[in-house]
């Protein structure tokens, strides 16, 4: 089975709200909720990775961040590595650059939105007493 390797950015406001993305309807888990991020590629370090894909994303330079979590999941068509970084610090105002819409939500709100199973352990960790649930499930 094909591995994806996912660099992800756990933003964490003033006010203590994480900053979530909706996926494209047309890729793999379209339309659901996510913590931004992407690939990395052959060979890059994740944290190079981590601050192209929110450069690219989301319009900021990464000025803090720290390695905090790593997930696998399988799906029935691919396997994923979530490298998962807190960040502390950036530059600039957080903005869709691919036309993304973008939200800010408390650990709290969190359930509100339909994420990946992938996040299910992001989504604990950020919030302990949310219980998770597949959309569609």
């Amino acid at each position: 089975m094909k591995t994806v390797h996912v660099a992800v950015g756990v933003l964490i406001d003033a006010s203590g709200a994480i900053l979530i993305t909706r996926r494209p309807d047309h890729v793999h888990q379209g339309g659901l909720w996510e913590f931004p991020g992407g690939k990395v590629e052959d060979r890059e370090p994740v944290a190079a990775a981590l601050n192209r894909e929110l450069h690219e994303e989301l319009g900021i330079t990464v000025q803090a961040a720290e390695p905090w979590l790593q997930v696998w999941h399988d799906y029935p068509d691919q396997r994923v590595l979530l490298d998962v970084w807190r960040v502390m610090a950036w530059q600039e105002e957080p903005r869709g650059q691919e036309g993304q819409p973008l939200a800010w939500a408390l650990p709290a709100e969190l359930e509100t939105f339909a994420f990946p199973a992938a996040d299910e352990p992001i989504i604990a960790a950020l919030a302990p007493n949310y219980q998770f649930s597949i959309p569609g499930s």
